[in-house]
């Protein structure tokens, strides 16, 4: 006789993804990078090196830094993971790993969700290491608690991951997929209020803005930065950030193909 393994089941309906496979498929992808030591220190000591090298260009203009600092919590974190998620994945499409793992029983949000899980872990860690670095040696000093800036962390963290996901459905090599950096991030980089205040944009630039995730996140880390609690303009932009991470990666499941 053969033995089926039982479908996981929510309220007697069959869920869209396993979660021992999800674990299974986290389980290995920390594994990989682990052996990579280049895209680890990537992804937790350039962060904090980008801290202290952002402390050293304000040394002499102290309310700067403080006003910089926090917001920069909801851009780095995006470019980083973006960068290491994009070439990973595309690495597994293209030795088709991908394609091999969807022959066995495995749905493909088993796949997308095991890679969030992963590197989810390393986006906690990434944004516990660059918190504690700017508010203790920097000196970044917040109104608010500092787990506020982990979150917002970790969420910029996911936002590039479910990006890097999606764009590497479309690069053919690790070339390519750095090249949409250019056209899908650094845009929101330029516009999400860190060089300009949105409220001084013109009116085509500010309603851009408002179409990126990117801007929220920056705008949620001011408010923690600036706030002594958790502001309904945080909670919102939080949700927001993560309603956006949540469609790119049920969109980047969509181009994982059988």
């Amino acid at each position: 006789m053969t033995s089926h393994q039982p479908v996981p089941r929510f309220r007697g309906r069959p869920l869209p993804f396993s979660p021992g496979i999800t674990a299974a498929t986290a389980q290995r992808v920390l594994l990989q990078i682990s052996r990579d030591r280049g895209s680890a220190a990537l992804m937790l000591i350039i962060p904090c090196m980008l801290m202290v090298l952002l402390k050293l260009m304000f040394r002499d203009a102290e309310e700067s830094f403080e006003r910089v600092g926090p917001q920069v919590f909801g851009i780095f974190p995006v470019i980083v993971m973006y960068l290491v998620a994009s070439v990973s994945t595309l690495r597994e499409r293209t030795s088709g790993t991908a394609e091999r793992l969807l022959t066995l029983p495995v749905q493909r949000l088993d796949i997308v969700f095991g890679y969030s899980l992963a590197f989810a872990f390393l986006a906690l860690l990434q944004a516990v290491l660059s918190t504690l670095l700017a508010i203790g040696p920097l000196g970044l000093d917040i109104k608010g608690p500092a787990y506020l800036l982990m979150v917002i962390a970790m969420l910029g963290a996911l936002l590039g991951l479910a990006l890097g996901l999606l764009v590497s459905a479309f690069a053919r090599n690790e070339f390519q997929a750095v090249q949409f950096l250019p056209a899908g991030v650094l845009p929101q980089f330029l516009v999400c209020g860190l060089f300009v205040p949105r409220a001084e944009m013109h009116d085509a630039l500010d309603g851009l803005a408002m179409l990126m995730p990117m801007t929220y996140a920056v705008q949620a880390a001011t408010e923690a930065a600036t706030h002594e609690g958790v502001t309904g303009v945080f909670v919102r932009d939080a949700v927001l950030i993560l309603v956006c991470v949540i469609g790119v990666l049920v969109a980047s499941a969509a181009t994982l193909k059988r």
